[in-house]
């Protein structure tokens, strides 16, 4: 249990340090509590990782009564719960996992004023007998989390958090605060509305993820291409989305056999299968999960190093969060993204299957915009914030178009070979059987067409399949070929490519990217931290391990990777010192202090004079 309610003009700097072991605020923090604490409502945008969940815990603090938290997975709840009662907060969470006894237990406490966060679910907190229960209770204030679940125009909108809005009727003088990470102009200001915010703040920190490095590459063998990628990330945990259950298990099959420990997670799986999954994940057993979108939302993670897009994502949104689930503890992360010019086909075909003529046009709008950003020469960070109404001023240095932008040459003559090639063959095929025909392949389904003696047969025998596959991919999105999506996906010429064809405008392509560029080895962590002692930092995850293990938490629950890579740069030697390390408070000083700091000092007498 934590420490009395402070008053309203208690000081918030205090409580951030001594409950949560922060120094400071980031952007935009400290307004926000403050507002909620003088009563007001609030809607907030930051970033995965940018710390919204302080801008509510903080008020519910410092304001009388319990603070209530509308979250949409019971594996999210569980998270949070554990984390600030790891800080001394006390919290707890109603919801459909608990048994007979626990719920009792949990309204026991809140009618008795003990509690200072519950956690529920939308359809818990708007049930007729709780809505009754609350009318005895004080409340500190509502907090509603992932609130793009509330617009219809979000990518995740969820009909049970629109009845959310009659929160503002039942209680109207308890402050509210929407938060979420992801929310175009349109989804805000639907957001807004629905809940009734109406003269509330509005906090929009931005997009931008600066930690995260954007990569991407041209689908060929991804498999391979995962494999390689993963090469020197053994120590790494990170997240695979596949869009398929068939693709997420194959993968994980693939993996598993090439001795990495993955595990496949879909909704298909029983709830069991699927939780088990989930902990193993959190609790550092398991180094890969490869799932569908389904995976993710319910996981407070902050030491998930990478999240690779095997298929394209129909969204950038989704995008968005899922690449958003890496450094959320804000040291470096890596998103790579396996783009596929028969990945955009198969979204379309998925889409044009939509009987709703509007709905189609979004999704149409948004899977280009997502196409979009695959196919940038441009900065990636940039088409990404710009996306959401967000300018950046300058290149971001830290995606691969910046750090290796393309290289550009002169295709006009190969693209009349490809353009010729589909025109011969009677734009009756797809992409695979124009390469074959092109390189001169010598297969069944030639012969039986005789299309071994076209003129176009082997014109591009100097190529390889992957570099015409890429010359075909950009003559698609250029405009100058159709893929005939209810027809198999076969070429067509447009009207763009007969001045191609005769010669009359010539075409510059950028270079097929296949593989991710050799990566120059780096200490693990972020630049912003400096050099640490990596076998010390190894020691002390190890030693973390262990005491999450003997409370059945998650090992980020005693300390995340930020901490203990500070404790490895600084070795401090006494409470004092520990203090100063960003995520020790008082709670976790009195609780973990004493073994690491015999750790760190037991670590400086082995490797003395070292």
């Amino acid at each position: 249990m934590s420490s009395p309610h402070a008053s309203t003009t208690g000081d918030i700097l205090d409580t951030l340090r001594r409950v949560f072991g922060y120094a400071g605020f980031r952007p935009h923090q400290q307004a926000i509590i403050e507002e909620l604490i003088a009563g007001q409502d609030a809607f907030v945008l930051m970033p995965t990782g940018g710390g919204k969940s302080l801008c509510y815990q903080i008020p519910a603090l410092h304001r009388a009564g319990v603070g209530l938290v509308v979250s949409p997975l019971i594996s999210l709840m569980k998270d949070q719960v554990d984390a600030l009662q790891a800080n001394g907060v006390a919290a707890a969470c109603y919801n459909s996992a608990l048994g007979a006894q626990e719920a009792r237990q949990v309204l026991a406490r809140l009618h008795a004023g003990e509690l200072d966060l519950l956690y529920v679910s939308p359809e818990r907190l708007m049930s007729t007998g709780f809505l009754e229960r609350l009318v005895e209770i004080d409340i500190a204030l509502f907090a509603i989390d992932e609130a793009h679940c509330v617009s219809q125009w979000g990518h995740d909108f969820r009909p049970e958090y629109q009845q959310l809005g009659a929160l503002r009727s039942h209680f109207p003088h308890i402050p509210l605060v929407a938060l979420t990470a992801t929310a175009d102009a349109q989804t805000r200001d639907d957001i807004v509305h629905v809940l009734g915010l109406g003269a509330g703040g509005r906090h929009v920190t931005g997009f931008d993820r600066p930690n995260i490095r954007y990569t991407v590459l041209e689908k060929h063998k991804p498999f391979e291409q995962l494999l390689r990628f993963l090469q020197d990330r053994t120590d790494q945990a990170g997240i695979v989305y596949a869009l398929s259950r068939k693709r997420v298990e194959e993968v994980a099959g693939k993996l598993q056999a090439r001795g990495i420990r993955a595990e496949a997670y879909h909704a298909g799986l029983p709830a069991a299968q699927r939780r088990g999954v989930q902990e193993d994940f959190l609790r550092d057993e398991l180094q890969v999960v490869v799932a569908t979108v389904a995976f993710g939302m319910g996981i407070d993670k902050p030491n998930v190093r990478f999240v690779v897009h095997y298929d394209l994502p129909r969204h950038i949104e989704g995008y968005y969060q899922e690449t958003g689930r890496a450094g959320r503890d804000g040291l470096e992360a890596e998103a790579l993204l396996l783009f596929g010019v028969q990945d955009v086909a198969t979204a379309r075909r998925l889409i044009e299957n939509n009987d709703n003529a509007a709905q189609k046009r979004i999704e149409v709008h948004k899977l280009n915009a997502m196409v979009g950003l695959a196919e940038s020469v441009t900065c990636r960070r940039r088409v990404l914030l710009n996306y959401f109404g967000e300018r950046l001023e300058q290149d971001c240095g830290n995606c691969d178009v910046c750090l290796n932008p393309p290289e550009q040459f002169d295709a006009t003559v190969d693209a009349q070979k490809a353009l010729s090639c589909v025109y011969r063959v009677g734009q009756r095929f797809g992409v695979g059987y124009v390469v074959d025909v092109l390189r001169g392949a010598d297969n069944e389904r030639i012969r039986a067409l005789h299309h071994q003696q076209l003129s176009t047969y082997g014109l591009g025998s100097d190529r390889s399949e992957q570099e015409w596959t890429s010359i075909i991919r950009q003559l698609i999105h250029h405009g100058y070929l159709l893929q005939d999506i209810a027809n198999y996906s076969v070429l067509k010429l447009t009207d763009a490519a007969r001045p191609l064809l005769r010669g009359e405008q010539t075409l510059r392509l950028a270079k097929p990217r296949i593989r991710e560029k050799t990566r120059k080895k780096r200490p693990r962590g972020d630049a912003a931290h400096g050099p640490y002692d990596e076998a010390l930092f190894d020691q002390l995850r190890e030693l973390r391990k262990r005491l999450a293990a003997e409370q059945g938490v998650p090992p980020y629950v005693v300390f995340g990777d930020a901490s203990l890579i500070q404790m490895a740069r600084d070795k401090p030697a006494d409470e004092a010192q520990l203090l100063n390390v960003t995520g020790v408070g008082q709670h976790k000083l009195a609780k973990y202090g004493s073994d690491f700091l015999n750790s760190i000092a037991l670590y400086g007498v082995e490797h003395a004079g070292n």
